[in-house]
Order: structure tokens, then C-alpha cells, then sequence
């Protein structure tokens, strides 16, 4: 998958075959054509906010470029075919998409879950699933946050800031095809591995 350095419309890249047609609508679950296989999902394990922000703490570069949103975009994509599943995947810094990737299956309703949860990470700073993770345990519902679009922003799993120590985030990782929860973690183990991060809890 090569690295672009422009942005690109869900449009034009519909035009060059690499969304399947489908229509858009912000209200369906954020999943794919293939779902996750029985025993891979973790949507019986609670994730904490604890936890979450302790991901977030974690898993920080010292530097970020190119070739390393290449290396974690690809990772993904080779995540998702040994899980026998089928996501898109988009890394982007300071909303220029450096990575993205639409496997079979996908279709322009991901890419538009990818715009509305990486919203969310820009606005707050914070991990999607942490916003997610903070709504449910306050008792609040998730798709109707105050100030919050859901035309435009979505606290659903899947979207993680990219942080740069001593500069802060610059951009966001974000998987959409799954369920929030499994969203988030491919994300993670993409990070954990760039990093070398194994002490970090899923």
C-alpha cells in the first residue's frame, strides 16, 4: 500500500474502485460485510476506562512519519486477514490521510464511521472508546453526547490519537468494520507492536 501525502474524497476513491457501493447511513452498526469470528470478539470483556487511559499513556511515539503510519496501517490490514475479517483502516496526521486501506467487503459507510470517530479524537484528545467507555459508565447514551453531532462525531470504538511526546497529538489511527470494542482493540495490538509495547493491557 503506497503512502499518500494528499487527501483524498470518499468520492474519488469510490470513482477508483477501492470503496464497494453501498449507501451511507451514520445510523447502522460500525461493521463490515464479515463479522468477527466466535471467540475473537471481546465484546463480553468489559474494557475500563482505566485500562483505556492507561493505553493511551502507553502507547505515545518519540517521533512519527511516513513510513511508520505505513507500517502500523499494514499491520492492521494483516491483523484483519488472519482474523478472517474485514475492515478499513486510515491513519491520518493533522487530518492528512497518510495510510488508507478498504478491504473487501468494506464499504463508503466505514469510511464515514472513520471521519466521525477520528472527529471525536481531535475534538477531545482522547481515544474514541475512551468517550465511549466514559458515557456508559456515567449512564449517558453514547449516540446523543451534549455538543455533540452525530452527524459529525461518533463514541464508538475504533479511533486512537497518535501522540508525540513533547508535542502532543498530531493525528489519529482508526479501524472501522467491527464492533467498537473489537475496532479499538485491533488498533491497540497494531500499537503494541510498532512499539514493542507488550506490558500494555488489551
Amino acid at each position: 500500500m503506497a503512502v499518500h501525502p494528499v487527501r483524498f474524497s470518499c468520492a474519488a476513491l469510490a470513482a477508483a474502485g477501492l470503496f464497494a457501493v453501498a449507501s451511507l447511513s451514520t445510523g447502522a452498526p460500525d461493521r463490515a460485510a464479515t463479522t468477527t469470528p466466535p471467540g475473537t470478539s471481546m465484546e463480553k470483556k468489559p474494557v475500563s476506562l482505566a485500562t483505556i487511559t492507561r493505553q493511551e499513556q502507553a502507547l505515545q511515539f518519540t517521533s512519527f512519519d511516513n513510513d511508520a503510519a505505513l507500517a502500523i496501517g499494514n499491520r492492521i490490514v494483516e491483523q484483519a486477514k488472519a482474523d478472517k475479517v474485514a475492515v478499513t483502516v486510515d491513519v491520518s496526521v493533522n487530518r492528512n490521510p497518510l495510510f488508507f486501506h478498504a478491504m473487501a467487503g468494506t464499504s463508503p459507510n466505514n469510511a464515514d464511521w472513520i471521519r466521525r470517530k477520528s472527529n471525536l479524537v481531535n475534538r477531545t484528545g482522547h481515544a474514541s472508546f475512551w468517550v465511549h467507555t466514559q458515557a456508559v459508565e456515567r449512564g449517558q447514551d453514547f449516540d446523543n453526547l451534549p455538543t455533540f453531532d452525530s452527524k459529525d462525531y461518533a463514541a464508538h470504538g475504533g479511533s486512537f490519537p497518535i501522540v508525540v511526546k513533547g508535542t502532543g497529538q498530531i493525528g489519529t489511527i482508526t479501524v472501522s468494520g467491527l464492533a467498537g470494542v473489537d475496532d479499538h482493540a485491533m488498533v491497540v495490538r497494531a500499537l503494541k507492536w510498532y512499539l514493542k509495547a507488550d506490558d500494555v493491557p488489551l
